[in-house]
């Protein structure tokens, strides 16, 4: 039977990561680079008993939110274009609950993650025990059980020796490109510490193969057959292309047939800004050029994409009487949608086999890609010079609120910036291998219009979950990837007070990161949504009892924890905070109070959303009926 080493199973986990690699286009490297952690009871005298006694090469951080933790390692595991991640190690009850929205975020973008949570007994000898929920009809559910749903791979371990075949389902989950996401393994903990003597040969070096699955020749001779039959087609750039590392083949395959690329919020910095063909962002947070590229098109090229309905625009961003869909993934699932061609294979590997099958083809679009850039920068020039006018500062901001109040934030919030200018000036400020990260509320919109990417791959925006959260935590885990780079992470107030606790971590293990609060002092986002549907504001701005709008001082807290602060509200206080920022060794915080509604609005695009079908108000009743009548244009499959 062979060797036989004894180990209790939180010391054979820790082992068996030790030993995990994975090999990619001739590059073989570690695949868990270490372990965030935040101890309780269920996972402290077991997981951490292990990781004390040997860690091996593991890196170790000790988070201060389970969610915030989760979220710095799904950011790292991005960066690193799923390449490598961190594992996360929590207490039960709590502790694992505060996983799932972490999980969700991970699960929705595709994102390799190894999850730990706690457990109760497997012998139920103290049941229930602290933290422990009950329920009548069943003494095996747990808390853990509501991270089923939002886990690509699931498992309970109330054994020793079912660690091995869990480990080694989650890990060929974990690193296979068309199902990558988060892997939970929930470990009783009275098991954690029990010892069983293994096989020595499952903690050898387990190597996990990445071969970049190719077109069969059916899919070829159709996809290259669909190109050439189109006269203006438009390459969708998805997450996918992204993590398969297509910029190259595919700035040759846009330059050499003339094939505009649009961007969703996954995709972009696949392909810097400056490159010629790029149009930017599409669907409800695109760019006027790439929407109106989109709606000319006679075929979308979808690469990497899972067509949300912000990409689509609700399904209403392409002619679906005359457009064909291509699409290119490495999940079979969404090949499928929007009743496209499939081509189920590697983004890259594709294109360069399809290139081989183009020659001589070129699009009709001539000119017409270097004429709606240039209507779009000059749009994004306006956006970059707005000033607020207390006698009307109509037409750059929505009509929703009055100019009265406006006036008020202004003077509550003592400032006159608006979000757009202050974006834009950031964006010509910091260096152009500069990480930026955001996740919630109106600034992923703004970024992906307007945000000009200089390098590839330096744009960490988690738009799949929109999670709330994810903006400093993620900064935390880009800084980890790429320690070498400014990490700037662009958050709102409402975002900043949802969850800022790993910016505690990243001071404790000096990993600099550099916090952009836009304070407009409520939900702006919410409230655009809410108003712009016919609804007054509603419970969406930051009030007091008697109406007054809050100003919190947002920089002195983060001066409290130990960060570098400035507070900037005009161009050249903006200007000054960041390049001193930038010489600083410690994280920092700018806080920038900015104005509601001067953040970016919709071009050419729609989204549908659930409008109440009955109201007394009169503008309600309008959204609703602007709403089914936009509804019975969209795509239904």
């Amino acid at each position: 039977m062979g060797n036989k080493i004894k180990l209790t199973t939180a010391q054979a986990l820790v082992k068996f990561l030790n030993q995990q690699y994975i090999y990619i286009d001739g590059e073989e490297f570690p695949f868990v680079e270490g372990v965030f952690s935040i101890f309780g009871h269920g996972n402290v005298l077991g997981i951490g008993q292990a990781l004390e006694q040997d860690s091996g090469h593991l890196k170790l951080f000790q988070g201060k939110n389970e969610q915030g933790m989760a979220h710095a390692a799904i950011a790292y595991s991005k960066q690193k274009l799923r390449r490598k991640i961190y594992a996360v190690t929590t207490s039960v009850g709590p502790g694992s609950a505060n996983l799932v929205a972490a999980a969700g975020t991970a699960l929705v973008n595709n994102i390799p993650v190894l999850f730990l949570p706690g457990d109760t007994f497997a012998t139920r000898h103290p049941d229930p025990v602290l933290q422990q929920v009950e329920h009548e009809h069943s003494a095996a559910i747990t808390t853990n059980d509501a991270l089923q749903p939002v886990s690509r791979y699931w498992d309970r371990v109330t054994r020793p020796e079912q660690l091995m075949s869990s480990l080694i389902r989650a890990f060929e989950v974990m690193t296979d490109p068309g199902k990558a996401g988060p892997a939970t393994i929930c470990i009783s903990q009275d098991v954690e510490g029990e010892a069983y003597d293994y096989d020595e040969p499952f903690f050898a070096k387990r190597v996990h193969y990445l071969d970049r699955e190719t077109p069969v020749v059916r899919e070829l001779t159709g996809a290259a057959e669909l190109i050439k039959a189109s006269k203006k087609p438009v390459i969708i750039v998805g997450g996918g292309a992204k993590y398969s590392g297509a910029r190259e083949v595919l700035m040759d395959l846009s330059e050499k047939h003339n094939i505009p690329l649009v961007e969703t919020q996954a995709g972009k910095a696949t392909v810097e800004s400056a490159f010629k063909n790029n149009l930017g962002g599409i669907g409800v947070t695109g760019t006027l050029s790439a929407n109106k590229a989109a709606k000319q098109a006679d075929l979308i090229i979808g690469l990497g994409t899972r067509y949300t309905d912000f990409a689509t625009s609700s399904k209403t961003a392409f002619d679906f009487d005359s457009t064909k869909f291509l699409n290119i993934n490495v999940s079979r699932m969404q090949t499928y949608k929007l009743d496209a061609f499939q081509v189920v294979a590697d983004a890259k590997v594709t294109l360069e086999q399809i290139a081989t099958l183009l020659e001589g083809y070129t699009t009709e679009f001539g000119e017409a890609i270097s004429d709606l850039k240039e209507e779009w920068l000059t749009e994004r020039n306006r956006l970059a010079n707005i000033t607020f006018k207390r006698d009307g500062f109509t037409p750059e901001v929505q009509e929703h609120f009055s100019q009265e109040v406006l006036n008020e934030y202004a003077d509550r919030l003592e400032s006159e910036f608006a979000q757009t200018t202050a974006l834009l000036t950031i964006n010509e400020t910091i260096a152009p291998d500069s990480n930026v990260v955001t996740s919630a509320g109106s600034l992923p919109g703004d970024m992906q219009r307007i945000w000009n990417s200089g390098k590839p791959n330096t744009y960490n925006v988690e738009y799949g979950y929109s999670c709330m959260g994810y903006e400093i935590s993620g900064a935390l885990g880009v800084k980890l990837a790429d320690p070498k780079s400014e990490v700037y992470s662009f958050v709102g107030d409402g975002s900043f007070l949802m969850l800022h606790s790993e910016l505690i971590t990243a001071l404790q293990y000096n990993q600099k990161i550099n916090i952009l609060l836009f304070d407009n002092s409520g939900f702006g986002c919410i409230n655009n949504l809410q108003m712009g549907n016919g609804s007054k504001s509603f419970l969406t701005e930051f009030r007091t009892n008697d109406n007054k709008v809050l100003n919190v001082d947002y920089a002195k807290v983060a001066e409290g924890y130990g960060a570098k602060v400035y507070r900037a509200n005009t161009v050249d206080e903006l200007k000054a905070a960041l390049k001193d920022a930038e010489k600083q060794e410690v994280s920092t915080l700018i806080e920038i109070k900015v104005l509601p509604k001067t953040m970016t609005e919709g071009y050419e695009s729609w989204w549908n959303v659930g409008v109440a079908e009955v109201s007394e108000n009169e503008n309600v009743q309008k959204a609703y009926k602007e709403i089914t009548k936009m509804r019975k244009k969209a795509k239904q499959y």
